[in-house]
């Protein structure tokens, strides 16, 4: 009788610690405690109950479950206490809260979870906008045809409900053309949110994705799987012509996304191997932006990036964080986003050659430009006009916990989070839905 109320406990205890940040909303560094509280007692809950009760293995495993938390954490440790920061750190609880009901609260509350958050999304999408980012109507009507997509696999049968939930699944893991909202919500949100987002919408894409995908017909898996190389180029072309640094680091994710898609089409099913590689690209590019945050804090939000170099000698642990950071989101060894790229490569036979090639050719252009930004910002001329001050404690923290979280991915067997990955897909997706009812 329990189990029933499990999932309860995951989308209230964020929906709680949400209402005390209202409670406390006049000091800035309580609703901050408070945001980073909730999340390391929903983490805490989570391994508790997953080392405690058996909980049915999810289609993609329960890292989801995992690093949602994690990211939470994160996201609202790196951002300096002010009052313009509130509104972001009580929304990363309720996105978490909404997060968590998707993956656990059942096939008709779940989805109704994922139409909140958009609608959500979408407000505040067309509520934050600055001159230097102003509001994109595209990326709001993405996430409108989300919604839709989300609202029809409620009340439709299939084929048309699996087509309906695939569309609102590029939305949230981005898929050229559908992967405006995603880049929107990356550049557009204010404060803390950006970090937690970029891994929160992959995260219940791919969940999303898991679940429809077995359904859908080989022909129109074919043509998934063609717009996910073209995706993967586009990502990668456009991340090596931006200048603005989220916008670069919006695009590089766009095709490693792009990637997986890849391979989950080719697979006809996402695995917990496929978790990991989103789990570990979203990770990485939130540590990206919370390191650009960073810079951001000290020199501006304008600040272009070509102007700042020599940060090596002067801010060392920024340097040495950042570098790791640079190395994992290049999907070198030994991060999870090397983990999840070979255990795929390794476990899912490529459909086509041509298409692996395509793929490796992405993999390598979108990391190019990590390379060229981590080498600007580090080295070169120091400039005797800018005001160097290395990390504070809190934004240090943030970025050990990313860089920890990587290495996780990459050295800890996969069975720690996917006990039956070895059980067949339909029974694993029979045990799933009997766990939602």
């Amino acid at each position: 009788m329990i189990e029933l109320f499990i999932p309860w406990l995951f989308v209230g205890m964020p929906f709680a610690g949400a209402l005390v940040c209202l409670a406390v909303w006049s000091d800035p560094y309580r609703v901050k405690m408070t945001a980073i509280m909730c999340s390391v007692i929903t983490l805490t809950l989570t391994v508790a109950i997953a080392n405690l009760i058996p909980i049915p293995t999810l289609p993609d495993g329960l890292l989801p479950l995992y690093v949602l938390p994690i990211a939470a954490v994160v996201s609202a440790l790196g951002q300096p206490v002010h009052e313009q920061h509130r509104l972001s750190w009580s929304m990363i609880l309720l996105f978490l809260g909404l997060g968590m009901g998707v993956l656990t609260a059942g096939t008709v509350f779940g989805p109704l979870c994922l139409i909140v958050l958009m609608l959500i999304l979408m407000f505040l999408l067309y509520r934050h906008h600055t001159t230097l980012w102003p509001i994109s109507w595209w990326g709001i009507g993405s996430f409108g045809v989300g919604v839709v997509g989300a609202g029809l696999s409620l009340i439709v049968d299939p084929p048309l409900s699996s087509v309906a939930s695939l569309a609102t699944c590029a939305v949230l893991l981005p898929l050229m053309p559908f992967h405006d909202g995603y880049l929107t919500a990356l550049t557009r949100l204010p404060g803390s949110l950006p970090p937690f987002i970029v891994l929160l919408l992959p995260i219940l894409g791919l969940h999303g994705l898991a679940t429809a995908m077995p359904t859908m017909p080989n022909e129109f898996v074919a043509v998934v799987s063609l717009m996910a190389l073209v995706s993967s180029l586009y990502g990668a072309i456009k991340a090596l012509a931006q200048s603005r640094v989220r916008l670069l680091l919006g695009y590089g994710s766009v095709s490693f996304f792009s990637i997986l898609w890849w391979f989950v089409a080719g697979a006809h099913q996402a695995t917990p191997r496929a978790a990991v590689l989103a789990g570990a690209v979203g990770l990485a590019t939130g540590g990206l932006l919370i390191a650009w945050q960073v810079i951001r804090t000290r020199y501006g939000d304008d600040v272009d990036p070509q102007a700042i170099s020599g940060l090596a000698a002067a801010m060392p642990k920024y340097a040495v964080l950042f570098s790791l950071l640079g190395l994992a989101a290049m999907g070198l060894p030994p991060f999870g986003v090397f983990a999840g790229f070979m255990g795929l490569l390794l476990t899912t036979p490529p459909s086509s050659t041509i298409g692996l090639f395509i793929a490796l050719t992405a993999w390598l252009a979108a990391s190019w430009y990590i390379m060229q930004m981590v080498q600007q910002l580090l080295f070169g001329t120091r400039r005797p006009d800018l005001r160097y001050a290395d990390l504070r404690h809190p934004e240090f923290t943030s970025l050990l916990i990313v860089v920890l979280a990587l290495l996780a991915l990459g050295l800890a067997p996969t069975s720690l989070y996917a006990p039956d990955q070895a059980a067949p897909t339909t029974a694993v997706m029979e045990q799933s839905l009997a766990w939602n009812r």
